[in-house]
């Protein structure tokens, strides 16, 4: 077995979900979950079949994103692995629990526009992944300022009040 990084490419400020299912039905009922959870949302979609044709399957409503998805999923290559690109201003809070809901979904590995590296596991079968790095380590613990930045930045995006 060979242990492989495998780093996530994408903009700076494009969020993401990655996660694992088990039916090739989860490219349309993820699609359908997220346009009926955030209307006009942009997103690309891409699927990893792990039988049959082994094709990377995908969907989406905006062509930027279905192409980072295809080339991710793709460097990936983890059977029944899917990723989701989310376009600018479209965030994995608004949709994750309905994602999460999808019957075929099995797993969240990520939800996130932090920089990613997934690991992955090669074996004489295929791909899995065994984990995700998300974003960088602690550099301490945070004190009172910390505290007032974090609830003012909660309160600016309208996710918490007073």
């Amino acid at each position: 077995m060979d242990i492989q990084s495998v780093k996530i490419e994408k903009p700076e400020a494009v969020n993401f979900i990655l996660g694992q299912s088990h039916f090739i039905k989860t490219v349309e009922d993820i699609h359908e979950a997220l346009v009926t959870s955030v209307p006009g949302i942009k997103f690309g979609l891409a699927f990893c079949e792990a039988s049959g044709e082994c094709l990377v399957r995908w969907t989406g409503t905006d062509e930027a994103m279905i192409e980072l998805a295809k080339k991710n999923a793709l460097a990936i290559g983890a059977g029944h692995s899917f990723i989701v690109f989310l376009g600018e201003g479209f965030y994995p809070i608004n949709v994750l629990n309905a994602v999460k809901n999808v019957p075929e979904v099995a797993r969240i590995f990520c939800a996130t526009a932090n920089p990613v590296e997934v690991l992955v596991a090669q074996t004489g079968q295929g791909r899995g992944i065994l984990g995700v790095v998300d974003g960088f380590s602690p550099k301490g613990v945070e004190d009172e300022n910390g505290i007032a930045w974090r609830k003012n930045l909660l309160r600016r995006f309208g996710y918490k009040i007073a």
